[in-house]
């Protein structure tokens, strides 16, 4: 018995070395050479100071920013140590509730938008920090927020397509906005004007 236990711990131990610290390593190493910005969770700054990340969403509640989709994610939402979608099927009645109660809330913050209300301004994405919303979601919002920064729908609409990402490789997904980057955006650019 003795003869094949030593090569199975032989063998027990490179694979550890190998697959838990040799692999791990070189992938770490390429890509903080290669991709530092992603591997470093493709964080943003302002003034030096980090305010959030391009890949996790955040909540915006003031009139005068873009809002995001619903989050499910922790108590409150947008808690990234609880991603997590709602798993609530389609015919349950706590999912209908919080689809009503999130229409309501979006006619009573947009008035003046009388289309349908985008799926996605309903619906929590499955980790319940998704960063982006639809291009239409983006559009529903725009008067609200040319209303409360004292500037015009052309203003707003311009900041849209400048911040609108295609779908990637031409074909997959669907055109979106990342809310955080065009919040930014509009300090950014309309702020330096006053």
């Amino acid at each position: 018995m003795l003869p094949q236990l030593a090569p199975a711990l032989r063998m027990t131990v490179f694979m550890t070395v190998l697959t838990g610290l040799v692999y791990p390593g070189l992938v770490t190493g390429a890509c903080q050479l290669l991709f530092r910005r992603q591997a470093n969770g493709s964080l943003i700054a302002r003034n030096g100071e980090v305010i959030g990340s391009a890949l996790i969403g955040q909540n915006f509640t003031k009139p005068d920013y873009f809002h995001p989709r619903p989050s499910a994610a922790g108590n409150d939402g947008y808690d990234a140590t609880a991603s997590q979608g709602s798993n609530l099927g389609p015919t349950n009645q706590k999912l209908y509730d919080r689809m009503k109660a999130a229409a309501e809330q979006f006619r009573k913050e947009n008035p003046s938008f009388q289309g349908p209300i985008p799926a996605d301004a309903l619906t929590a994405s499955g980790s319940g920090l998704d960063p982006e919303i639809s291009v239409a979601n983006a559009d529903a919002q725009a008067a609200r927020v040319a209303q409360a920064r004292h500037t015009s729908l052309e203003d707003v609409e311009r900041l849209i397509a400048g911040a609108t990402r295609g779908r990637d490789l031409g074909f997959l997904g669907e055109p979106r906005v990342n809310v955080l980057e065009l919040n930014l955006a509009l300090d950014r650019e309309l702020n330096a004007r006053k």
